[in-house]
């Protein structure tokens, strides 16, 4: 093959109770890329849709996680990379992980997959690093494995994924504010309380168990964040009224999706998601906020090549 269109999936970091170590993927909000090869022995960026943003190749996050694929081969094949971003930089919904990850999802495919998708992480985690100064890979895990993903332990990298429950469904709201992951992290304190953090450990694991039992009442009684929300929620308008809103209308849980300033709520079923989706919807018409607003299932194979 000497190019591949892909669909590079946003993703919800996260998840309330698993700050830095816990994502799931989304299946109808994503971006498009198309990455060809070229005889020039580099990456280039060479079109950039729906978006402003760095056409060189080490200030985008594309590009940074390309060469790093590269370098680790040894490898003089050029590529060129094309975007169209659906995913507002800024949103919370991982769009630098998108991007960082469909380019060393396409490339790798390109040279006939020399690594596991498991492999391509760390690579894709360079872009996360451009992006927000720190390589985490709750968003760019799930992009490349699909569905709920685990960041067991960062050195030495061990990703895990979960299963997933087939009526889950996610609605995001996207407040059409910036927030830069940057400044989202500076508002966080370095030192948690013994208190919270046990409160937090019991959280992800009774989540993980009831990913692993199909149990979406104790899913839902595990979506709580006492370490971060608390410090984040500030940053987004009406946060508080939005998750009473939310719970209201039937939501399994509600919390900051990623950085913000997007949130989202769990919900089981699309009927419940619906309700979930219009009540928020309507909350904010009538606060005058401009807003994208998403309902997606879980996906459970990443990214995709279309």
């Amino acid at each position: 093959m000497e190019k591949l269109k892909i669909f590079a999936p946003a993703t919800v970091a996260n998840l309330s109770c698993g700050f830095d170590v816990l994502g799931c993927c989304l299946e109808n909000v994503g971006d498009e890329m198309i990455i060809r090869k070229n005889e020039l022995k580099r990456i280039r960026i060479t079109k950039i849709l729906g978006q402003d943003l760095p056409m060189e190749t080490e200030m985008n996050v594309a590009g940074v996680s390309a060469i790093a694929l590269l370098q680790k081969l040894k490898s003089n094949q050029g590529f060129d990379i094309e975007i169209t971003k659906n995913i507002k930089a800024g949103s919370g919904i991982g769009s630098s992980a998108a991007s960082s990850a469909g380019a060393v999802f396409a490339i790798n495919k390109l040279l006939d997959e020399p690594f596991t998708p498991h492999q391509l992480i760390p690579f894709a985690m360079e872009g996360e690093r451009l992006a927000s100064g720190n390589p985490h890979a709750d968003n760019v895990a799930p992009a490349l494995l699909g569905g709920f993903t685990l960041v067991k332990s960062y050195d030495p990298l061990e990703v895990l994924r979960l299963p997933s429950l087939p009526e889950l469904r996610v609605v995001v709201l996207h407040p059409l504010i910036e927030l830069k992951t940057k400044d989202s992290r500076a508002v966080i304190r370095q030192n948690v309380s013994l208190k919270s953090a046990i409160s937090q450990w019991g959280n992800l694991g009774a989540l993980v168990s009831a990913l692993y039992t199909d149990d979406y009442a104790l899913m839902g009684r595990s979506l709580v964040d006492e370490i971060v929300e608390p410090m984040r929620s500030i940053l987004i308008p009406f946060f508080h009224e939005l998750k009473q809103v939310a719970m209201e209308n039937g939501a399994l849980g509600f919390g900051i999706s990623g950085s913000g300033p997007s949130v989202y709520a769990m919900c089981r079923g699309e009927k419940a998601a619906e309700k979930v989706k219009e009540a928020l919807q309507e909350f904010y018409q009538q606060k005058e906020i401009d807003f994208d607003l998403h309902l997606s299932k879980i996906n459970t194979t990443g990214i995709k090549i279309i």
